[in-house]
């Protein structure tokens, strides 16, 4: 889907983007795990000066569509403009969520950067400020992106086969960590 270079262009555009806007700084508010690759490089992107801090959520409650936060920020975030980086946003309902929960703690401005936006699926309408790629109902590995717990620590972004990580989440572990795989 996309090689690391393809990968470190948009991370550079989308620093220069966040610097632009947010000259004085921001809150760089990664959305744990995806996120950390992605939040990492792209505060390297950012000219302008960054503070970063992590949040957690919990997996979806099966049937409620609900959430709930099981790691706060370290940081008070009154009076700071706060940008949300989210390796991938699909539904929206996981992003409102974050932002209603921020948005509350009286920030001067919040708002959102995700490397991957899946609009198609939306089901809450989002503002994203700043977006990496947009994709379709690929199932996307690596760069933070895992399927049981594997694949987060490949260098490029990999489109795989549901069906197939099904019957064995260990099907692509050869083909993307092999010696000498290109990105």
């Amino acid at each position: 889907m996309a090689d690391r270079l393809q990968i470190e262009a948009v991370v550079k555009r989308l620093g220069r983007e966040i610097s632009e806007a947010f000259p004085a700084g921001a809150v760089l508010v990664g959305v744990m795990r995806g996120s950390v690759p992605f939040i990492a490089d792209l505060a390297r992107a950012i000219t302008s000066p960054v503070t970063i801090d992590f949040l957690a959520i919990s997996t979806y409650a099966p049937g409620s569509g609900r959430v709930r936060l099981i790691k706060d920020l370290d940081s008070d975030v009154r009076g700071r403009d706060v940008v949300l980086v989210e390796d991938l946003v699909d539904t929206g309902l996981t992003l409102n969520y974050v932002m209603g929960e921020i948005a509350g703690r009286e920030p001067r401005s919040v708002s959102a950067c995700a490397l991957l936006d899946r609009s198609r699926r939306r089901l809450v309408p989002m503002d994203l400020r700043f977006v990496g790629f947009e994709i379709d109902d690929d199932l996307i590995l690596g760069y933070g992106l895992e399927y049981a717990g594997l694949y987060p620590n490949a260098a490029a972004l990999y489109g795989a086969d549901l069906q197939r990580l099904r019957s064995d989440p260990r099907a692509y572990v050869g083909q993307l960590f092999a010696p000498g795989h290109e990105d």
